[in-house]
């Protein structure tokens, strides 16, 4: 009879265990691994650099852009590598402010993705880098060149009066489809996933069009939309 009980007690725990963890992942407390594999490892950190939002690197080429993430907040930065550091990507401050939670200096949880070739590679050592313009670079560190990747949405991108965290909505991608909206006129990008159905390809809701608008725009004119695997 001890034998018994102590069997059913055990799966009795296996059981709660198994909803417990269920629970937490429905509630967001787990989290899927990043879509894409990241070309750095490691936490990314920030330099007291000023100007538009850039990066460093100590083995990626100068001109070449790059996207890095936070997994932790969902918010993205589009960057032109302008020369050598002592890290794999090092944002200046314009840049890490686009990214971080605040009061953290530190963006642990990342994914950093090469968005197209680079130029000049960056010097060992921190040696200078060729002087001159970069390629697809624009005054203050912001790139206008062509979208690596085609976009999935035509048009510009608009946004909605609802309110909550940074969503989207469509009438086209399932619920739950996690979308990137990327603005090419200032670099900024937010990854949103789709909560409902709208009259519009993709249509941003407040909190996540003011992670990627312009001061005084409410429209975004040169975009891409990808759908995030």
């Amino acid at each position: 009879m001890r034998v018994r009980r102590t069997h059913v007690l055990a799966a009795g725990v296996a059981v709660v265990a198994s909803a417990v963890v269920a629970v937490g992942t429905g509630l967001g407390f787990a989290e899927t691994a990043p879509a894409r594999q990241s070309v750095c490892q490691g936490s990314v950190t920030f330099s007291a650099e000023g100007g538009g939002p850039a990066a460093t690197s100590d083995r990626i080429a100068v001109g070449t852009r790059l996207r890095v993430t936070n997994l932790d907040n969902g918010r993205a930065v589009t960057v032109v590598v302008t020369g050598p550091s002592g890290s794999c990507v090092l944002l200046n401050a314009a840049a890490m402010d686009l990214v971080r939670e605040p009061g953290k200096n530190v963006v642990r949880r990342n994914v950093v993705e090469r968005l197209d070739g680079g130029g000049t590679p960056a010097q060992p050592g921190g040696a200078p880098a060729q002087p001159g313009a970069q390629p697809g670079a624009q005054p203050g560190g912001a790139t206008a060149a062509p979208p690596a990747r085609p976009s999935a949405c035509q048009g510009s991108v608009t946004f909605s009066a609802e309110g909550g965290a940074p969503a989207a909505t469509s009438d086209r991608f399932a619920v739950g489809t996690r979308l990137r909206v990327t603005n090419l006129d200032n670099g900024r990008a937010v990854t949103v996933a789709v909560t409902g159905p709208s009259g519009s390809c993709v249509l941003l809701n407040a909190a996540a069009m003011e992670l990627v608008r312009e001061p005084g725009k409410n429209v975004v004119r040169r975009n891409v939309v990808e759908v995030l695997r």
